[in-house]
């Protein structure tokens, strides 16, 4: 039997509304609640943090006078005079670094570990130089080389990442252990060996971060995985202890052949005798 309900009258109407309303509601609230939450924030991989450290800046500049090198090496302090190549080699130690001095007034500076210091240096340079007598203008100051080296956190598949990177990487393992990679725009030349380690040769210390960021991408698509790097010391471990029982299975039979020797008897006995029989007065 179907029961059939009577239709609502108008009155039955007002009422039975708010009521409908009113429980619909936290179902509409729960709704938007779910389509305006934001999504869940997933665990983000950290970004990788690379620490580039500047071990040599390179820097020239001129003092636009002629320099009697003598005079230099007998007048200066920690001076170096090497006539056969005719300059001569003046060191400073705050900031660390070395000027080669010519006698046509051109100064070349190394040693500083950044452009500031190399900067601070040829200042000092110049004015000890002048303090000697000389008609010293310090101009035409210069950054030509910057050396850098960072290290990746995970090693590198040099052999892959040559061949992917073939136009501008070149790899000789029997000449170089590591891959030469250079750059036209940013100017620069980088090393980047098996371990993870890469050395960057550029004008400027601001190229030098510039080509780490554009070989970063490149290199990590070739980085080792876990497993390659536990196979490998596990080999070495085994070779050296197969070589180590090798060799002292060798020095075993070595000893025993060498104490059933009779050379070695005939030898203790004639010692023995020979004790015996001397007598010293």
């Amino acid at each position: 039997m179907t029961e059939v309900y009577p239709n609502p009258s108008p009155g039955m109407m007002g009422l039975i509304e708010p009521s409908t309303s009113t429980q619909m509601q936290p179902l509409e609230t729960e709704q938007a609640g779910v389509q305006c939450a934001p999504p869940e924030s997933s665990e983000m991989e950290p970004e990788p943090v690379i620490d580039i450290v500047i071990h040599n800046v390179v820097c020239t500049f001129s003092t636009r006078c002629h320099l009697n090198l003598k005079k230099i090496a007998t007048e200066g302090m920690n001076v170096e005079y090497r006539p056969g190549d005719g300059m001569v080699l003046m060191r400073l130690r705050h900031p660390r670094s070395t000027a080669s001095m010519w006698s046509s007034g051109k100064i070349t500076c190394t040693g500083a570990s950044s452009e500031e210091e190399a900067h601070i240096a040829t200042r000092k340079f110049a004015r000890i130089i002048q303090k000697m007598g000389f008609r010293v203008r310090y101009s035409s100051f210069k950054v030509v080389n910057v050396l850098g080296t960072c290290r990746m956190s995970f090693p590198i598949r040099l052999p892959t990442f040559s061949e992917e990177n073939h136009k501008n990487a070149s790899y000789e393992p029997e000449l170089h252990p590591g891959v030469t990679y250079q750059l036209k725009t940013p100017k620069a030349t980088l090393k980047i060996f098996s371990t993870g380690s890469i050395t960057v040769t550029a004008p400027c210390v601001a190229n030098i971060g510039a080509a780490i960021e554009h070989i970063f991408p490149l290199v990590y698509k070739h980085k080792m995985k876990h497993s390659e790097l536990k196979t490998l010391p596990q080999t070495n471990l085994l070779q050296s202890r197969v070589n180590m029982q090798h060799k002292t299975n060798k020095s075993k039979v070595v000893a025993r052949n060498f104490d059933d020797s009779d050379s070695l008897e005939d030898t203790s006995d004639e010692d023995d005798e020979f004790d015996t029989d001397s007598s010293f007065d």
